[in-house]
């Protein structure tokens, strides 16, 4: 601990000048005897933090010993069983039910045959028998012959109700602990470029005007839609070139094609894509690994935007309709959640909805572009709530211009894409206006400008990745760690 020693200054325990030493720590000012008493008290607090470090030692070593994954491996080892245990179950039902049916189809049959060869044999004794008994017989076993067919046209069907429910690691709790933002966080102005800026083209090292992107920390990915190549590309943290996982066999209509793809999300639980192919008017689920082909789980529909909630639903946004719709795979039609009363601005309306984000509450915020404002419709809402914008197109902090990405922190606070101003904006709760956090520094392609910005997500430690669409480029913007 460094002092400074004055004369001007009193003791602050005693209120005496007798030589005094300030405590850069609290910097306050104490006499020689009572800075000594001072050290003491900060001994002790320290003593105090080693105390409640070693509990949590010995709380961390007893969690790491017994630890909550007894427990939980215990339930997956339950789940393993009981499935087990049902799927046996169901099957000796059916083996027995087949052979039950079976049985007594054949032995009904045999019985009938038996019956037709003792007329026969009696006829034939009594040599009394004329053409139509001939025909008779012809018939009965002709008769014969289709009831035992019918035993090879029987099936084995499987019933739309799922018979196990499929389990998995729910890891968001911990996922999200490490994204540590607060209203003091701030984030390096000099973005670093992750993916793309090898100029445009459509290497696995290049972009051609991306759009959309989704952040996957648990396999340290980035998916990227690439939207004038027409392909959705994985890129690992780190890697110098990405992979195409969707798409990338020119602009098309076929299942193994896509067209202007905007948006992409994981569909963890199915291990799978959910693409927004825009210049298609569809939504198509692509299975993530070796896939040639997707498959159409939504058509006509102008999508702009995707998210997912908990729960497995998916949701779109539609630009010609100017309405959100929640879907699970295998819906026909999905239910409105926002908009539904035409094109408009008033609170009941959209107009041409874009990017939208679910929040753990279900509360859909949506970029609703051509209003300049970001709208939040709660869940079972009939009109929404503006979060941010909402006061004409400008580039002032209560203005957007095409606002885009959106995506809310575990604070409620609101950030933006705000494309023609180049900037990313964020709204705390109830602002009447915005702050810029990264960018606004007029279009460029310097670390700390964008070009046309689309979307944006975060990682788990709370860092911004931006899609740069006409760099062709996605930047990470790191938290300023002195900030928080």
């Amino acid at each position: 601990m460094a002092t400074t020693t004055t004369n001007r200054n009193l003791c602050e325990t005693c209120r005496k000048v007798k030589g005094v030493s300030k405590c850069e720590g609290c910097s306050k000012t104490f006499c020689y005897n009572h800075f000594v008493d001072h050290r003491q008290q900060l001994n002790k607090q320290l003593d105090e933090v080693e105390v409640t470090r070693d509990l949590f030692r010995q709380t961390l070593s007893e969690q790491t010993s017994e630890s909550q994954n007894d427990i939980l491996l215990q339930q997956i080892n339950d789940w393993e069983r009981n499935s087990i245990d049902k799927i046996r179950q169901t099957a000796d039902e059916a083996r027995k039910l087949l052979l039950k049916y079976t049985a007594k189809h054949i032995t009904g049959i045999e019985i009938e045959l038996n019956k037709l060869t003792d007329q026969l044999r009696q006829n034939r004794q009594d040599n009394d028998f004329v053409e139509t008994d001939l025909y008779r017989w012809i018939n009965q076993l002709i008769q014969l012959t289709d009831e035992l067919n019918k035993l090879s046209k029987m099936t084995i069907r499987q019933s739309s109700r799922s018979l196990i429910n499929k389990i998995y690691v729910d890891i968001s709790i911990i996922s999200s602990c490490w994204m540590e933002i607060n209203a003091n966080t701030r984030w390096l102005q000099n973005g670093i470029t992750v993916a793309g800026d090898n100029e445009r083209g459509n290497r696995l090292h290049q972009l051609d005007r991306p759009w959309g992107i989704c952040i996957d920390d648990d396999e340290q990915m980035i998916y990227i839609a690439d939207t004038s190549n027409h392909r959705i590309l994985e890129w690992k943290y780190g890697a110098t070139n990405g992979r195409i996982v969707a798409g990338g066999n020119g602009p098309g209509d076929r299942v193994d094609q896509l067209n202007n793809p905007k948006d992409v999300v994981v569909d963890k639980e199915n291990n799978c894509l959910i693409i927004c192919d825009e210049g298609n008017k569809r939504v198509m689920l692509w299975p993530r690994h070796n896939a040639t082909n997707g498959q159409i789980i939504s058509s006509n529909v102008r999508c702009a935007g995707l998210a997912m909630d908990d729960d497995g639903c998916f949701y779109v946004s539609d630009c010609k309709t100017h309405e959100v719709r929640r879907w699970r795979i295998g819906d026909n039609c999905g239910t409105v959640v926002a908009g539904v009363n035409g094109r408009g601005n008033h609170l009941n309306q959209l107009n041409c909805p874009s990017y939208i984000f679910v929040d753990q509450y279900y509360s859909v915020y949506i970029s609703d572009e051509k209003n300049y404002r970001v709208m939040k419709w709660i869940r079972g809402a009939t009109e929404g709530i503006v979060v941010a914008g909402g006061q004409g197109k400008g580039n002032g902090l209560a203005q957007l211009s095409c606002p885009r990405g959106v995506i809310v922190d575990q604070l409620g606070t609101v950030y933006v894409v705000d494309c023609e101003n180049n900037r990313i904006i964020p709204w705390s709760k109830e602002a009447k206006e915005g702050t810029v956090v990264v960018g606004g520094n007029n279009q460029g392609k310097q670390l700390n400008q964008f070009y046309h910005p689309e979307d944006l997500s975060f990682d788990r430690e709370g860092n911004i990745y931006v899609v740069d669409c006409s760099n062709d480029r996605i930047q990470r913007f790191n938290i300023d760690l002195t900030s928080s």
